[in-house]
């Protein structure tokens, strides 16, 4: 009998001279081919990509149509694919692209939600004020959702599974992924998502990587969406976030993306490659560490950048700033 890989050790925790925790959990980089080309753990454990997929949520965006007719640009493109702090940078060009629509907050169906941005939430309380759905993270990724809806003319439910807008999203995720997804849950922003395995979404992002090379409709849309990403890495998710401090260092070279529950994904033009991975234990601190090995492993990241050692090896500072451990990656495999 076949047994199923396990997931691996990914990232450690130590303190003093002791292991203290350990993160366990798969990844896959897989070449434009869609083959595996290294992998840990287990390519084939079903996941939920969550806002790792966002990307791909966002190609009818483009595909439809939508997107010209109502004159985006690259900003609502990388707010499309974003999971942002709700700083000002981020409201003030969802409230815009609301305007544009002739829509209102209330149009929206992805819940209100505390922005994580400081100066932010403190005017919502100097003001008096609750947020609003417009500062909710994935309030960019519902004006895209609502951007189709408009241009399809269809029900204003768009968050349902058989909505239009969702059933395009459904198969465009097939088809990047390479798989047919065997179920969807509900993500936090009401929005389904669909599963895959760690290889198609590895499979996926390397698609995106390697759009350039194709001519296709969606292809194309492909390209102008990881563009986005890296053009405007501060909508991508905000000051402080691992997201948007790699993809600075990086200077447009690449574009990664975080999920809930420790999913992380990169893309990788100039190499035509695609990572994908997930911690199992949910913690980002290891997601996020785990990404940056693999993104210096594969040398579009210098290991001596400050974002690189933000989140690879990283001390761990107690309340009076002194080192008291370290994040380390535990990858192993040439």
């Amino acid at each position: 009998m076949q047994l199923t890989p396990q997931p691996i050790a990914m990232t450690e925790i130590w303190r003093g001279s002791l292991l203290e925790s350990l993160h366990l959990g798969h990844a896959v980089i897989c070449d434009d081919t869609g083959q595996i080309v290294q992998s840990w753990g287990d390519p084939d454990a079903l996941i939920y990509p969550r806002s790792s997929s966002k990307m791909i949520q966002a190609l009818p965006l483009i595909t439809s149509g939508a997107a010209d007719k109502f004159g985006l640009t690259s900003e609502q493109l990388a707010l499309a694919c974003a999971s942002h702090n709700g700083a000002d940078i981020h409201t003030d060009r969802v409230r815009a692209w609301l305007d544009r629509l002739d829509l209102s907050d209330s149009d929206f169906r992805c819940g209100t939600q505390d922005p994580d941005d400081k100066p932010a939430h403190e005017a919502l309380i100097r003001a008096h004020e609750t947020p609003c759905q417009y500062h909710n993270n994935c309030s960019g990724k519902h004006s895209g959702f609502l951007t189709v809806a408009k241009h399809m003319g269809a029900g204003s439910e768009y968050v349902e599974i058989d909505h239009p807008v969702q059933q395009a999203c459904m198969t465009a995720f097939d088809e990047v992924t390479g798989i047919d997804s065997p179920t969807y849950g509900i993500d936090g922003c009401s929005a389904p998502n669909p599963a895959t395995t760690v290889h198609g979404m590895a499979r996926a992002m390397a698609w995106f990587a390697s759009a350039h090379d194709r001519n296709d409709r969606q292809s194309a849309a492909a390209v102008r969406l990881r563009e986005a990403m890296m053009l405007h890495p501060d909508l991508v998710a905000g000051e402080g976030r691992a997201c948007t401090a790699l993809m600075r260092a990086m200077q447009g070279r690449v574009a990664v993306k975080t999920g809930a529950e420790a999913v992380f994904i990169a893309i990788i033009p100039e190499k035509r490659l695609g990572i994908a991975l997930k911690i199992t234990d949910g913690a980002s601190r290891a997601s996020q560490c785990a990404i940056t090995a693999l993104l210096v492993r594969l040398g579009v990241l210098e290991a001596d950048h400050p974002a690189a050692k933000a989140y690879m090896n990283a001390p761990i500072l107690n309340r009076r700033g002194i080192v008291t451990g370290v994040i380390k990656p535990s990858l192993s495999g040439d």
